[in-house]
């Protein structure tokens, strides 16, 4: 009983340790198979959710079989990627840049597929660029976020006093006579209202003075007079008297042979033309007043601000002559004219001038308010870049990538100035003074400072040239100035092999015998939105791999 139990224990246990090792076998094979055999991602939804690829990454040959991938699945420019996450911008032909597609296909220009750009990705655009973290360092660049709020629109100029021309009076002579005494006796003297200018003797109003008083006399005796003595009082009104010198000849029954000019208003006499002892005539021009309760203030306005001034609008200025002290007033005209030199505009402000204080010359300082102003999307200046043509931004979009963005800007203040449209609130864009450019070539060549230098060729050309490549081919057509080529791959530029077209030179720099089925060595240069330009073509050297 005892053996038979052994025996059965040690065949129980050979049973387990062959079961154990029949899947231990199972799986090692398994395993083998598994790490033998690539394993494909499907190219549902699920799988790019839970690695989507960067494409940013790719290759040029990843870049066509993606391009394949859309064709079968349908997918075109604005669809959403399932295997990268990303939606799709476009298509391009890494070959010939700055032409971009809508759908996938074979690219129009040479023998290749089309690549896709995807929006968002790290090359997602073209024009963008990528700026690691010391090269931001070492360039200064700073960022800024594209705020809202009111922009401080309210002008400010500086312009100098001037005398009203509105607030002055001409005074003159109303019969013939003689200036017997001058209470003024230079110009820039300053007189109040009413007081005594010059005592004039008119020897022509004794005549009338003394017929009104005989026929008044007469009138008191005889009532049947009256009309003659108001006929005698309307040809002292006719010899020049005002009205307030002849009742002072009907009160004093007295004959007022002289009479006192005084002042219509206070001010300042600018303009003498007489001395006593002058003999004036009717109409003569005797001295003129200038009136100083409200002067003139003159500025230039840039004429980019002067659409935002409207007359009647609201001012206010200082002086350095009246410290502590504002006057108040309103714009008066926006002078019809322009300074060719300053394109500046002159604008004419009358302001208030209670105490005198501000006279011709002194120096203000005029700030224009602006009750409309608004909540606008606004930026530093120094972030946008007038090329001339347009104005741009440089768009900071995370993980060291740049971009421009073409913006149309509004009004300037201070410095900040008004976005319309182009940048949304919350985005950063670059401020730096350096980037301050005026002209297409500049921002070009600003693009280019920013760009990541690329790697050394074989060959590495002149500065002043530019880079050019070489390679063997075999000539497929030839279409007048258009070359086929059936070129192997070119690693300065990540190319595959493959067919394309290339632009011949001159036809006294070809080969004579250039024809279908010619093995060639070439030599060209990348152009911006064209084919390749052949510089130097010849007949490849014997044994030459093609």
């Amino acid at each position: 009983m005892k053996t038979s139990t052994s025996l059965w224990l040690a065949t129980a246990a050979l049973g387990t340790l062959a079961a154990v090792g029949y899947g231990a076998w199972t799986a090692g094979m398994n395993a083998g198979m598994t790490m033998g055999t690539p394993q494909l991602a499907p190219t549902g939804t699920g799988a790019a959710s839970a690695s989507p690829q960067d494409p940013s990454t790719w290759t040029i040959t990843q870049g066509f079989e993606a391009t394949e991938r859309h064709m079968r699945e349908g997918l075109k420019a604005g669809d959403l990627d399932p295997v990268t996450g990303l939606s799709i911008l476009n298509y391009h032909d890494p070959m010939v840049p700055g032409k971009n597609f809508d759908a996938p296909g074979k690219s129009p220009f040479m023998d290749m597929l089309l690549v896709p750009r995807y929006a968002g990705g790290k090359a997602a655009d073209a024009s963008g660029v990528t700026v690691s973290a010391r090269t931001q360092q070492n360039l200064g660049l700073r960022t800024v976020e594209v705020t809202e709020g009111r922009l401080d629109s309210a002008v400010s100029v500086a312009g100098n006093v001037a005398w009203n021309e509105r607030d002055q009076v001409l005074v003159s002579a109303r019969s013939m006579g003689f200036i017997e005494r001058l209470h003024v006796r230079a110009t820039q003297d300053r007189v109040s209202a009413g007081a005594p200018l010059a005592d004039i003797y008119v020897p022509s109003w004794v005549a009338a003075q003394e017929e009104y008083l005989a026929v008044a006399r007469m009138a008191e005796q005889d009532p049947q007079l009256v009309s003659l003595r108001d006929a005698a009082a309307q040809r002292m009104r006719q010899a020049g008297m005002s009205p307030a010198q002849i009742q002072r000849v009907v009160r004093s029954g007295s004959l007022q042979p002289r009479f006192t000019l005084t002042a219509p208003l206070g001010g300042v006499v600018t303009e003498l033309m007489v001395s006593e002892g002058t003999t004036v005539m009717p109409g003569m021009a005797l001295l003129r007043l200038q009136g100083t309760g409200t002067v003139w203030a003159e500025g230039q306005v840039p004429e980019s601000q002067a659409a935002q001034l409207q007359p009647g609008a609201e001012v206010s200025a200082t002086s350095p002559a009246a410290p502590g002290q504002t006057f108040t007033g309103r714009l008066q005209a926006l002078l019809p004219s322009v300074d060719p030199a300053t394109r500046t505009i002159k604008a004419r402000l009358e302001l208030a001038n209670p105490q005198g204080r501000l006279v011709p010359g002194m120096f203000v300082q005029m700030r224009f308010a602006n009750p409309s102003a608004k909540n606008v999307l606004l930026v530093p200046s120094d972030a946008v870049i007038h090329t001339g043509q347009r104005s741009v931004v440089m768009l900071a979009e995370g993980d060291g990538r740049f971009s421009p963005v073409e913006v149309r800007a509004g009004r300037e203040a201070g410095d900040q100035t008004e976005i319309l449209q182009g940048v949304k609130l919350g985005q950063k864009v670059v401020r730096s003074g350096q980037f301050l450019i005026d002209s297409e070539a500049s921002l070009n060549g600003f693009l280019a400072r920013l760009t990541p230098a690329p790697e050394p060729a074989s060959e590495k050309p002149a500065a002043s040239q530019p880079m050019t490549h070489q390679t063997d081919a075999q000539v497929e057509a030839v279409d007048g100035d258009t070359v086929t080529l059936q070129h192997p791959a070119i690693p300065a530029l990540k190319w595959p092999a493959m067919t394309m077209d290339f632009q011949l030179p001159p036809a006294d720099q070809r080969p004579k015998d250039l024809s279908a089925g010619s093995a060639v060595h070439i030599e060209f240069e990348m152009r911006d939105g064209d084919v390749p330009q052949i510089t130097r073509i010849e007949p490849a050297a014997k044994g030459a791999q093609r």
